[in-house]
């Protein structure tokens, strides 16, 4: 029952982009991204109007942070020294950044970005005010594939959440509030999650609990983004769920359609043909696979169907450290990357839905492509019977 990643994972991080760094002639790598910083140190922090600047030289790793992460940073052994600015915009990160590469000889890096991104209403300086900056996007590229460890947290990810969306299917019922019931059950999931992982559990969350399940209700499930919408469930009503848990900082993915008491035919007819699209995904993929083939794939079925103009987005995506990540199982992916196929390691959720002008009908499955095939992680019942309550 994996709760953490090893301490080997971070090793093997840092000395891939020390092997992506020799073969340039800059000085250092550097990352302003607050996944990228966690993916190689295992630093995690909110990315904020503070920004934190991390450089690795082929024999150091040294990082900037406000002075209020300071005591959140120093213990971790896999950074080497840590310089401070006080705030910002009254300190300077930036300068405060550039002066940490001026000590440690840095003149030309590699960037994912030529200074911290403007949230929160930070502005700038560039990075390039200060030193010879190249762009590259070599940590995203590494999360495609996942390693086995990382693979075991999403799974053990997908067991709590799969806890948290039985104790919303049992909660729910006729006269009940969405968000009260999205609460609960998302705090009792999380009660059993931690008093069974207990000290083992490394605490990445921040206010909500590790396990989070809900659902969209009404005129929102037509909508793949819609809100929780402020009505008591009532017979017939058709729900879009949601489940996840955070395990060492990885998430999964698990969404069913369910219905409240009852179901109409065409519920019904939906519910099956989308199911059957989720499955076709499913049956498409594999090592080598292109990514592309398997949209096309459902939307050649959609169209057998007579539901393509129901179809309002790609089939999936990859999953990981964020709740979204690439590589994409999209048609026009392939356009963009040469290598644009499955691999080991990869793991995706696989949704296509269906909405008409009333109500929508989506199931999402996290899958990981392994070897020889895929595995389901996700494991929820995907029937109709199992998801009328």
């Amino acid at each position: 029952m994996p709760a953490t990643l090893p301490a080997e994972e971070y090793r093997t991080r840092l000395t891939a982009v020390r092997t992506k760094l020799a073969e340039t002639d800059a000085d250092a790598a550097a990352f302003f991204s607050a996944t990228s910083i966690d993916y190689l140190t295992g630093f995690d922090h909110i990315q904020t109007e503070r920004p934190v600047f991390l450089v690795v030289t082929p024999d150091a790793v040294a990082i900037t942070v406000p002075r209020l992460e300071v005591e959140r940073v120093e213990p971790n052994s896999r950074i080497d020294r840590v310089v401070s600015y006080f705030d910002y915009p009254g300190g300077h990160p930036i300068e405060t950044a550039a002066e940490l590469c001026g000590e440690l000889g840095v003149e030309r890096v590699v960037a994912d970005a030529d200074g911290a991104p403007g949230v929160m209403g930070y502005e700038g300086p560039p990075l390039s005010d200060f030193l010879a900056v190249t762009e590259q996007s070599w940590v995203p590229r590494m999360r495609w594939a996942k390693s086995d460890a990382e693979v075991a947290l999403i799974r053990e990810s997908a067991k709590w959440a799969n806890l948290g969306h039985r104790y919303l299917a049992e909660y729910t019922e006729r006269g009940a509030h969405p968000a009260t019931v999205s609460q609960e059950a998302s705090t009792d999931a999380s009660r059993v999650m931690l008093d069974t992982l207990g000290d083992r559990y490394e605490a990445r969350v921040r206010g909500d609990g590790p396990v989070h399940a809900g659902y969209i209700s009404g005129d929102e499930t037509r909508l793949p983004h819609g809100h929780t919408p402020n009505e008591q469930l009532s017979e017939g009503d058709v729900l879009i769920t949601g489940a996840s848990a955070n395990v060492g900082g990885y998430v999964s993915e698990l969404e069913r359609t369910m219905f409240v008491g009852s179901y109409t035919d065409e519920d019904e007819h939906y519910f099956e043909v989308m199911c059957d699209l989720q499955e076709t995904a499913i049956e498409a993929m594999g090592p080598g696979v292109e990514l592309a083939a398997v949209d096309r794939a459902v939307h050649a079925r959609a169209e057998e169907h007579g539901v393509s103009d129901l179809l309002r987005h790609h089939v999936g995506h990859n999953i990981g450290l964020d709740g979204h990540e690439p590589p994409y199982i999209d048609r026009g992916w392939g356009e963009r990357f040469d290598d644009a196929t499955m691999e080991p390691g990869h793991v995706y959720t696989i949704e296509p839905g269906l909405y008409t002008d009333e109500v929508g009908y989506r199931h999402s499955d996290t899958v990981a492509v392994t070897e020889d095939g895929t595995e389901r992680l996700t494991f929820f019942p995907r029937d109709i019977e199992s998801n009328t309550v």
